[in-house]
């Protein structure tokens, strides 16, 4: 049986029909044109779906518009809070290339997930109030499925990932992987999915934030954990 494309809090049966509702979004704006909020929160939790997010958003997001390229056609742009902007692909994204280090680093962070769940649960425990907790950033009082755990910069998901690979020196042919219920990628091996999780462990700094929060950190050059960093 086909699995469904997840995206966020979105479900579609086949590649097609996620295809088919990112494009409906782009061709209902005029060149130019900045696209809504809610369609801002779908085109957020698109880019979140490849390993490589964190760098992409960057400094953070002001909103995303509409580009005009090549043959008058329409591409979705990303303007950042330094004004600088990138375009984005929606069909790469979701058709994304399988590279090795794109395999690896997919097998890592379904490595960290439970950490990342225990960490989230946890400041649920410590901090909410009636069903909400604060969103480290904003101060706003937000349900569990509006948050997210952010790697706080420059120690991002893909850098510890990077370090960790020149650290070990590790060669993608000779990595294994496991698919387990027609999940994401594992590691097959099992010291090595620890080494993984303990090394990010000592490496992350953690924040609890709200998902449609695209952070223009002022701090992201310190490397030094803060005290309202969270760890694993």
């Amino acid at each position: 049986m086909r699995k469904p494309i997840e995206i966020g809090k979105l479900i579609f049966k086949t590649k097609k029909d996620a295809l088919g509702f990112f494009k409906q979004i782009l061709n209902a704006y005029e060149f130019g044109e900045s696209i809504s909020s809610q369609d801002f929160e779908y085109l957020n939790e698109l880019i979140k779906v490849q390993s490589d997010s964190e760098e992409l958003i960057g400094c953070g997001l002001q909103g995303i518009r509409i580009a005009k390229l090549k043959y008058n056609t329409k591409g979705f742009e990303l303007v950042k809070n330094d004004k600088t902007t990138q375009l984005i692909s929606y069909t790469k994204r979701i058709n994304p290339p399988r590279t090795d280090i794109t395999k690896f680093r997919e097998a890592c962070r379904q490595a960290i997930q439970e950490d990342l769940r225990n960490v989230k649960l946890s400041y649920f425990d410590n901090y909410s109030k009636k069903g909400k907790a604060k969103c480290q950033e904003t101060g706003e009082l937000l349900k569990y499925d509006e948050l997210n755990v952010d790697h706080r910069q420059p120690n991002t998901f893909s850098v510890i990932v990077d370090r960790f690979v020149e650290l070990k020196n590790i060669d993608f042919k000779n990595i294994d992987y496991l698919t387990i219920d027609g999940g994401p990628n594992e590691l097959a091996d099992k010291k090595l999915k620890e080494d993984f999780r303990q090394y990010h462990k000592d490496k992350a700094n953690l924040r609890i934030v709200k998902k449609t929060l695209n952070l223009g950190r002022s701090f992201q050059a310190r490397v030094n954990r803060q005290k309202k960093d969270l760890t694993i």
